[in-house]
């Protein structure tokens, strides 16, 4: 024990620091026995975590190897990707430097340079990523395996004998992994999902593999049941009544909650904008049972099917809903507008409404448009109408002036309606570029209140494209024959708008469109206000969805708290540790929604074409990589051509300049083409096309 503690200390101290066993008894001058028994130990210090070891038998402290922890990002080609927790760069891990590390594992790991200087080495696995996972039960003898469905899981896992469930052979399951023998997960069938192959089946796999709650925990119920049921009466103190003011909602025919309403009207020059909010903080309470689960769920999850809520029915689709005719508490941002854009006055107050008319997009653009039927269905509403027209033309102008980056990018959308699937083309209206506009001009008036305020806050920010994104963007753009007049080191927002407006009806416009799009950075939650660069903003919040955002649910909570406390330090106090939890937490599960709703929606995609094999349809290239190409058709479907089902016998790609360069044949991101749906993998969840034709003049 002597000898462990002072090798340790010594290997500490960097005296034989990053030196191989054999090179620390050459050091220390030992002969055969104490070497062997120096190796002993030096392996013992490794397994119990104390020291680390490289792929050259190494040992050191995660100091001296300069490790960096951060999760495995796995590929089912057998490489991985080490995204460190400090946000810098990823390091690229060959297979051999995996080593027993899989999907999703925090580890620590270290740079070793490479050929291109980005490679890594995983030292030391600190806590499995994967806890329970989604695949298909395949049984061998008395045992059996469980192949996930996750292919960047580079691992199946075993099941011994007497711990499958009932598990059938082909089923579709979830695995509990109770043990890792090296890098074979050891697991029990956890649930019985159904059969491969069935649709239902397949979207129950994606919701278990992204950890989502479908159901509420009884408690959670039963305190909703008892908010919902509260009177208004003792609630409307310290309000101010607007249920005799016209205001309407606006949301798609689908919509399942409803929780902004907008009123318009004018003041001398001035136009009065009121964005009114349903006030759920009112039902939730911090800490309570509610809250925690919809900490724990950040966000609600919309399928084509169905949607998993951030809170129970009896709030979200209940009292808390902005139902036409009903009262409902909301906190109300009122706003005065110059005829040049610039929010002059505001101020957010509880409030309490009445919804006169639950308005659809449809609606609202048919009376946007004149039509006489509308027009006759909601005669309260002309004047309305145009003055929502006006303030909606006032703002666009303003945000545009301002630089605010307008991508024109094609929405899917997926209608499930009696078993059938529809995706219909998304036609954008003015009455939803109306509704942006008035949601934008009240998080951002909200964000600037409560940053003068200098309250505890969770912003919503958007950082600067990086150098690197920003000069693969340029060197794309001067290729296509365009002059762009900014660099990467000062890009602004306005940088990016000019380019767009200036494309706007060309025939490079969708390119630019995608390759913009792809050089810009992830928005996220911050309790530091950083900006945000698409819409141009120095301060921006979320505040309009409390509903189904965990953060703005927060922050309609410290609105409340400043307004009734004169004391901004105890509203410190009271929330600044917990912002940046908070937002963390919400940036998670905002992250991991979206990504489920990717794959649920690519699974109804898959299904939507199973039986368009053979159709031929006109597509535009959608990306380009060194093993194929994908293709997007107009109402937004995208297929899959593989390389070797492309016309000549060798390509070079260039993912950075959106080229895949043949003999004969070169194909660009935003190139037209003809295809013929060839296939459907329902297990990948990706629809293949064959090349048929180029079509049209090249880019």
């Amino acid at each position: 024990m002597k000898a462990k503690t002072s090798l340790l200390s010594v290997i500490q101290s960097g005296a034989l620091a990053l030196l191989t066993p054999d090179e620390i008894a050459y050091k220390l001058k030992l002969g055969a026995r104490e070497r062997t028994a120096v190796r002993e130990i030096l392996r013992a210090l490794v397994r119990e975590g104390e020291l680390l070891s490289d792929s050259r038998g190494r040992v050191g402290t995660a100091e001296q190897f300069r490790a960096k922890r951060g999760t495995i990002s796995g590929n089912e080609r057998g490489f991985a990707f080490f995204v460190p927790d400090d946000g810098t760069p990823d390091l690229f891990l060959p297979p051999h430097a995996v080593k027993d590390a899989l999907h999703g594992d925090s580890v620590l790991a270290c740079k070793v340079g490479g050929k291109s200087g980005d490679e890594g080495e995983v030292l030391a696995i600190v806590s499995r990523g994967m806890h329970e996972i989604v695949g298909t039960y395949r049984r061998e003898g008395k045992a059996g395996y469980l192949i996930p469905d996750e292919k960047r899981f580079c691992a199946d896992v075993y099941i011994p004998a007497g711990r499958q469930n009932g598990c059938q052979n082909g089923a579709k399951a979830v695995a509990r992994i109770f043990s890792y023998k090296g890098r074979t997960p050891y697991g029990e069938i956890a649930e019985v999902l159904g059969a491969n192959g069935d649709l239902f089946v397949e979207e129950l796999a994606l919701i278990r593999a992204h950890e989502l709650r479908e159901t509420f925990p009884d408690d959670v119920l039963a305190e909703a049941e008892r908010q919902a049921a509260r009177g208004l009466a003792k609630s409307l103190r310290g309000r101010l009544d607007l249920r005799k003011e016209l205001i309407v909602t606006v949301d798609g025919e689908d919509t399942r909650d409803i929780d902004d309403a907008i009123s318009v009207g004018k003041q001398g020059d001035l136009f009065l904008l009121g964005v009114h909010i349903a006030d759920v903080s009112h039902y939730v309470m911090r800490g309570s049972a509610l809250d925690r689960e919809a900490f724990k769920r950040g966000t609600s999850v919309y399928f084509p099917d169905r949607v998993l809520p951030m809170l129970p029915p009896a709030l979200s689709n209940g009292v808390c809903s902005l139902n036409e005719g009903e009262d409902r508490l909301t906190l109300s941002c009122l706003m005065k507008i110059d005829g040049a854009g610039r929010i002059v006055e505001k101020k957010i107050v509880p409030s309490v409404i009445r919804s006169a008319h639950r308005m659809t997009y449809t609606d609202f653009s048919l009376l946007f448009d004149g039509d006489e039927t509308a027009k006759t269905r909601y005669p309260d509403l002309h004047g309305f109408v145009e003055t929502a027209k006006t303030i909606t033309t006032i703002l666009q102008r303003a945000r545009a002036k301002r630089g605010g980056v307008f991508l024109d990018v094609k929405e899917a959308k997926i209608v499930f309606r009696n078993g059938k699937i529809e995706i219909p083309d998304f036609e954008r209206t003015l009455a939803h570029d109306m509704i942006e506009c008035f949601m934008v001009a009240a998080n951002e008036s909200v964000a600037q209140l409560m940053e003068a305020k200098g309250a505890p806050f969770i912003y919503r920010v958007h950082e600067r494209p990086s150098e690197e994104k920003t000069e693969e963007l340029l060197a794309f753009l001067r290729e296509l024959g365009l002059s762009p007049k900014f660099t990467a080191q000062r890009v602004a927002p306005r940088d990016y708008a000019a380019l767009l407006e200036r494309l706007e009806g060309s025939p490079l416009a969708p390119l630019v469109n995608r390759v913009v799009l792809r050089s810009m950075m992830k928005a996220r939650y911050s309790p530091q206000n950083a900006g945000h660069f698409g819409l141009a903003s120095q301060c921006y919040c979320h505040f309009t969805s409390p509903i189904r955002r965990y953060p703005d649910l927060c922050v309609h909570r410290i609105i409340k708290e400043s307004l009734s406390e004169p004391d901004p330090e105890r509203v410190k106090t009271r929330f600044g540790g917990f912002v940046q939890d908070a937002a963390d937490r919400s940036s998670l599960c905002e992250r991991n929604a979206q990504e489920a709703e990717r794959d649920v929606d690519a699974l109804y995609i898959a299904c939507y074409m199973q039986d368009k094999i053979g159709e031929m349809y006109e597509a535009t290239v959608s990306g380009v990589t060194s093993y194929g190409l994908f293709a997007e058709l107009a109402n937004t479907v995208e297929g899959y051509i593989p390389l070797e089902a492309l016309p000549d016998d060798s390509y070079e790609c260039s993912e950075q300049r959106h080229l895949l360069r043949g003999t004969k044949h070169s194909f660009r991101l935003g190139q037209k083409i003809l295809v013929k749906v060839s296939g459907v993998d329902w297990g990948a969840r990706k629809v293949q096309f064959s090349f048929l034709e180029q079509r049209g003049k090249k880019i």
